[in-house]
């Protein structure tokens, strides 16, 4: 899931080298973390949330095709 993201959000921004993307595992979800430069952080939210909502669902059908929980967390 971690490798997903990171492709997609590397695709979408200018500064590709300024994406992290941390995993925290749990028993039943995992939070993914996204943190990307301040400047691209409107590319990966996106209008009225729309590219980030998109990001969500992408990685819910991952996850679900893996019978696991993730959540997509952007960080500032």
């Amino acid at each position: 899931m971690k490798d997903l993201i990171e492709y997609i959000a590397k695709a979408l921004v200018d500064q590709p080298d300024q994406v992290r993307v941390i995993e925290v595992e749990g028993e039943k979800t995992s939070v993914i973390e996204l943190s990307v430069a301040k400047e691209d952080l409107g590319k990966i939210i996106g209008k009225q949330g729309r590219t980030a909502r998109a990001l969500r669902t992408i990685l819910t059908a991952a996850s679900t095709k893996l019978k696991k929980r993730s959540v997509l967390e952007i960080i500032e």
